[in-house]
């Protein structure tokens, strides 16, 4: 199931005397964080206005309403930011976030080769980490013809693993 409130950051510091903060993103590029008028707090609980933003280097610069200086800015040091899925563009399909806990597959024998548990973006594709019911963690690169079909709202995507990639009998 599709969460409402996406994780995207988190505060690492504050950024001069006038109540800016620094923002790592978690987001493909920090300009993905810019075109957001409200960011969110504790899950989505507690919203944020934003004044201002713009990326620096690999991060963001936030000026948000309400936080003017450098000491009330500082009480946010380490907080998790959050956006509303409902304000992300239309075409924007699934996120890491989605995929996490989805359960994985085999499409030939419907075996369950385990939960899938981290997203790792290697530049070429990402891999999948996909920890069994044993514990073993295998990986998966995410690739059409490895990865066949992913069904965020069953929690349940279908992989047909390379040979030799799971299994040496494969």
């Amino acid at each position: 199931m599709k969460k409402p409130y996406l994780e995207c950051g988190k505060i690492v510091s504050t950024h001069g005397i006038r109540g800016e903060v620094r923002v790592q993103p978690w987001c493909d590029s920090p300009d993905f964080l810019l075109g957001f008028r409200t960011l969110y707090l504790g899950g989505g609980d507690t919203p944020l206005q934003v004044e201002r933003a713009r990326a620096h280097k690999n991060l963001v610069i936030l000026k948000l309403t309400g936080w003017d200086t450098i000491d009330e800015a500082a009480e946010l040091r380490g907080k998790i930011l959050f956006i509303d899925r409902r304000d992300t563009p239309d075409d924007s399909g699934y996120f890491v976030q989605d995929l996490l806990g989805l359960a994985a597959y085999d499409a030939d024998t419907g075996r369950l080769w385990g939960e899938l548990t981290d997203v790792i973006a290697t530049g070429a594709n990402d891999v999948y980490e996909i920890t069994g019911p044993d514990g073993v963690k295998r990986l998966a690169p995410a690739i059409p013809h490895v990865v066949l079909e992913t069904d965020v709202d069953a929690g349940r995507m279908t992989i047909r693993p390379l040979k030799g990639l799971f299994e040496d009998e494969n």
